[in-house]
């Protein structure tokens, strides 16, 4: 102090605090300054849509943790300069609400991203449609994958792994030795295209699919005791669910009245059935379920899960006092809120938000959050055993492909409480094991084509015994399923309407049908067909061509005759061309004649060996010879094909064609236009069509390919057949509508085809085939459809003459006039004379006369 000069103490003390005052007055200043700028420079706001069922409780869950997330985040990150705000509206859980709910924030708010909470396929797609045309964002949560959403550029799903998780059941249910599976599945929309992903999976791995049952939310608990009863006696023990809570537990009530619940029997549910569990209100749904095994989105324990968890219960109280935990969509709608938030810090000139998310990385509550083709997937799975104390874990699926567990590497715990509380693991019996059902079948007993179809009934012990290619093929896809058979005549006649109709009212009495059976749209109303067992169409069948003179047909008279003069014209003028200079065509008048019609037809097989001198004779012949092959070529075509297959065609004036007597098929399509005959004749067996061929009864046989097989088979070379088109579907077995035996019985019948077996089949009933082609072998060329041709090649031969008579006249033009001078002169000295004598008829003697004609000679 001494050296600024102030001695006093007081006065330095005094002079410290004035300066600590003025410090602290000037740092004061500053923050004013500092609180001014920044007062000056507001975040930006980024509005982004949030839609949501808030009917739901899940709805309101979700709208809780995304708020609740952009408040921590902020709280965090209170110098980001972007602030993401959420306008939220309610859809009600209706798409078309959902969808007005959009184009209102899009107009009204100017949102730069949706976020839509609810799981509906069709929901995502509309909103998702919004997105493309308006180019904003719309990250879906939870929904299902699907390969139509995949246009959809601006769409994001936060969702499952689905192929992971097909993988994950198909190693568990190939680590526990089962081969076979049933599938029960919500029969909507977004449940059935989910589900084909794992059901896809099972085939490639070689896990079977017995049976596949659909349930709707309004199925009757009636409905769903019978078809679960059904896939029991189909020996069914393994199932895996894919349903809302809603069905499972009315399916898991079911299935425990039916004893389906107990030791012997295993569950699975999927991770999207676990998700509906979870977003229940109090979980009442899995008193039932004891015992089932379920697939869960893994998501891991940590202490910000369980501080975001206790804080969302602080903050809202009646919300979450209705719901049991937290759900996945809640864990994924906090990771997509903190997504947006860091993915706004991130946008500028150069990038887009939608850019942004995905190429934003943290780690959520979910785990590392990343966007790879505009999926956010989870792919590592929880598996849990369900047990009346809760759910009890008993593994991972890894995304990897491997199992895990607290205890061991890529294995699960050991102890899985199977229903029934049985440790056991359940066998998965195999189709048919179970005690063989009675299956009652209405069989078609006209006999009309016992080859197809013999039934007879044994009148002392009234036993109906059935044979036939028909009944072989159906016994050989039944026989996987354990069956016993009770085969019942049909004795109503041919009309199978009314056997489609019977077997639909009278559920009680019958199960199938089987016989010479086409599948129609008609019938198909009252029953479910399998797929076809025989080959699709009509075919048309005609008596073998015995004609000697077979040769002369691919060609039609007016043809012949045409094409014959023009040989002969080509020989004719090649020799008017050719006979002053060429030695081969002069000579006696016979030996003229014999090389006019020698060379003409010589150039049919191209073998004339007179050597042509003039250019002009060589034109007409290259011209000729074109023509020559084209109609050979024509000619050789058709022949084959007639020599193949007789040509056979529909005279509708004259032709009687035959037809299976009380056919509707074939009645069908003898009023189409490709036939319509004015004269049919209904027949009744294969006899009655070979005779009525043969007798020329009638020209031609139109029938279901199958009868026409029959026909063939037992008359070997005596008749042709031409396959028509495609135009009716075979035959195939009738079952009850909603029948699961349908969808087995077709994949039987599949295999038969594909391991030849049904071939051989046909072989032993039908015997050998003779070839048939695929259309109608082609009519006689007329000379119609070669008007083009011979105007061409008359036209050359024209032009050839034309300038063969200008070189003639050329050459003996001197020789011509004088002929022509002296011939006038002739006929003028002959009129001179003739006039007079008639003007001066008797003053001239004979003398006079003489002279009076040598003087006009002379001049």
């Amino acid at each position: 102090m001494e050296k600024f000069g102030i001695q006093n103490p007081i006065l330095a003390v005094s002079f410290l605090l004035v300066l600590l005052l003025f410090i602290c007055f000037a740092s004061s200043q500053n923050d004013d300054v500092q609180e001014g700028s920044v007062s000056d420079h507001e975040p930006v706001r980024i509005r982004v849509g949030l839609v949501l069922n808030l009917d739901s409780v899940e709805g309101k869950t979700v709208r809780s943790s995304a708020s609740t997330a952009l408040s921590e985040f902020y709280a965090i990150n209170s110098d980001y300069k972007t602030r993401v705000s959420l306008s939220i509206r309610d859809s009600q859980g209706e798409p078309l609400l959902a969808l007005a709910s959009a184009v209102d924030l899009l107009q009204a708010e100017g949102v730069d991203a949706i976020i839509i909470g609810g799981s509906s396929l069709l929901e995502t797609k509309l909103l998702a449609e919004i997105g493309e045309k308006a180019r904003v964002p719309v990250i879906s949560l939870n929904s299902p994958i699907s390969p139509s959403l995949s246009r959809y550029s601006h769409l994001i799903q936060a969702t499952h792994d689905s192929s992971s998780e097909a993988k994950g059941i198909t190693a568990f249910i190939h680590g526990f030795g089962w081969k076979s599976v049933a599938l029960v599945y919500e029969d909507e929309d977004d449940w059935r295209e989910s589900m084909q992903i794992m059901v896809d999976h099972f085939y490639e791995e070689g896990v079977g699919v017995q049976s596949k049952v659909g349930f709707a939310m309004t199925s009757s608990e009636e409905m769903v005791m019978d078809r679960l009863g059904k896939m029991k006696d189909l020996g069914a023990s393994v199932f895996v669910v894919h349903s809302s809570e809603v069905v499972a537990t009315r399916l898991f009530t079911c299935a425990e009245r039916l004893g389906m619940m107990g030791e012997g029997f295993a569950w699975i549910l999927t991770a999207k059935s676990m998700s509906s569990f979870h977003e229940n209100s109090d979980g009442s749904g899995e008193e039932a379920m004891e015992g089932v095994v379920g697939f869960k989105t893994y998501v891991p324990m940590s202490k910000e899960l369980q501080n975001f968890t206790w804080r969302l219960r602080s903050n809202e109280e009646d919300v979450w006092s209705e719901k049991a935990r937290l759900s996945i969509s809640d864990v994924w709608a906090h990771d997509v809120a903190w997504a947006l938030a860091r993915s706004a810090e991130m946008v500028n000139a150069s990038s887009t938000l939608l850019a942004a998310i995905t190429e934003c990385r943290f780690k959520g509550l979910s785990g590392d959050f990343r966007v790879k083709d505009k999926k956010f997937l989870s792919n590592k799975f929880e598996i849990v055993n369900l047990l009346e104390s809760g759910e009890r874990r008993i593994g991972f699926w890894n995304g990897n492909g491997s199992f895990s567990s607290r205890r061991h590497f890529n294995k699960l715990e050991e102890t899985i409480i199977w229903p029934g509380g049985s440790a056991q693991t359940p066998g998965g019996r195999a189709l048919g094991e179970s005690k063989r059902r009675k299956l009652r079948v209405l069989v078609t007993s006209s006999n009309r084509f016992p080859r197809l179809m013999k039934v007879e009934t044994d009148l002392a012990t009234n036993v109906t015994t059935a044979e036939g290619f028909c009944i072989e093929v159906f016994r050989a896809a039944i026989s996987p399923f354990n069956y016993e058979l009770e085969f019942i005549p049909w004795r109503n006649g041919s009309n199978y309407n009314r056997l489609a109709y019977a077997l639909y009212s009278q559920k009680d009495k019958y199960d199938a049908a089987v016989g010479d059976i086409t599948i129609t749209a008609n019938r198909s109303m009252y029953v479910d067909f399998t797929m076809p067992f025989t080959e699709m169409g009509l075919g048309t069948v005609a008596p073998k061509e015995t004609s000697m003179w077979v040769f002369f047909h691919p060609l039609k008279r007016d043809l012949w005759i045409t094409s014959a003069a023009f040989f002969v014209l080509t020989g004719t003028i090649v020799w008017l061309i050719e006979k002053h200079d060429n030695k081969e065509f002069q000579g006696s008048w016979p030996k003229q004649m014999g090389v006019i019609f020698w060379f003409g037809f010589s150039t049919l097989v191209y073998a004339h060996r007179e050597k042509l001198q003039h250019n002009l004779s060589r034109f007409v012949v290259t011209v000729w010879v074109f023509a020559v092959l084209i109609l050979t070529t024509s000619y050789t075509a058709t022949l084959t094909s007639m020599m193949t297959v007789q040509q056979i065609r529909f005279n509708s004036n004259k032709d009687f064609v035959g037809h299976l007597s009380g056919s509707l098929i074939a009645k069908m399509a003898l009023t189409s236009p490709r036939f319509r005959p004015t004269n049919t004749k209904g027949l009744n067996t294969s006899t009655d069509y070979a005779q009525a061929l043969l007798n020329n009864t009638v020209s031609f046989i139109v029938d279901e390919l199958p009868y026409l097989k029959v026909l063939l088979g037992e008359n070997l070379g005596k008749f042709l057949m031409v396959k028509a088109q495609c135009n009716t579907n075979g035959f195939g077995f009738m079952f009850q509508k909603g029948d699961e035996l349908v969808p087995l019985v077709s994949r039987e019948i599949l295999n038969l085809r594909t391991s030849d077996r049904l071939i051989e089949m046909e072989k032993r009933w039908f015997e050998n085939q003779l070839p048939y082609t695929a259309d109608d072998t082609s009519n006689p060329v007329t000379l119609y459809r070669f008007r083009g041709l011979f105007m061409i090649t008359g036209v050359s031969f024209a032009f050839a003459l034309v300038v063969l008579l200008i070189l003639w006249l050329r050459d003996k033009w001197e020789d011509l006039m004088c002929s022509v001078n002296i011939f006038l002169s002739q006929r003028l000295v002959h009129f001179r004379i003739l006039f007079a004598r008639t003007i001066h008829p008797n003053t001239l003697d004979n003398a006079d006369g003489e002279n009076a004609v040598q003087m006009a000679q002379r001049n």
